[in-house]
């Protein structure tokens, strides 16, 4: 069982293998990231408590969505004690669950592009700035993933920290640009 009440850095690799279940389609976690609240120059958090990012000081366990780029709502899992502002990004996923109703919400893809990139994984989702602060509905895996951590992708400060998470060889997972696969 995940405490959500962990470290976003502790719970991130638990999550991976997890099934994360929203509006219709459920997803398999293979790559997420951890943002750690005022110690994490990246964070959404690091310069204290704000009307956006309330959710993320909320209750762990439960959702702060946000939107990226005015188009994309992406989402993260609250993590650590309430008050502290830490979370953990959804990067990836595999849909195996509501897969036509993914498909709807995403247009014409590949299939291991439904839910790959937080973007479109909040898609896929159905993701909206009303599910923050909602409880999350989350299946514990079996066991235990072979899992990488490395640097995250796609931020500009504290990008060489090493709190991106993602099983190794999964089609679902983002890579870097201009990097082969």
């Amino acid at each position: 069982m995940i405490d959500f009440t962990d470290t976003a850095d502790v719970v991130a690799p638990q999550l991976l293998g997890t099934v994360l279940t929203h509006n219709g389609v459920s997803v398999r976690i293979t790559e997420v990231e951890a943002y750690l609240g005022a110690d994490d120059e990246a964070s959404h958090t690091f310069n204290g408590r704000t009307p956006r990012n309330a959710a993320m000081f909320g209750p762990p366990g439960r959702l702060y969505v946000y939107m990226s780029y005015g188009i994309h709502r992406n989402g993260n899992i609250v993590c650590a004690p309430e008050g502290t502002g830490q979370g953990c990004l959804l990067r990836a996923g595999e849909v195996i669950d509501g897969v036509d109703l993914a498909y709807q919400r995403r247009g014409d893809t590949e299939f291991h592009n439904l839910a790959r990139g937080p973007g479109n994984l909040g898609k896929a989702l159905g993701f909206s700035i009303a599910d923050n602060g909602t409880p999350i509905r989350l299946k514990q895996r079996d066991k235990e993933p072979e899992w990488v951590r490395g640097p995250r992708i796609g931020i500009s400060k504290n990008q060489d920290a090493a709190l991106r998470f993602w099983i190794p060889f999964d089609k679902t997972v983002s890579r870097r640009r201009g990097l082969p696969r």
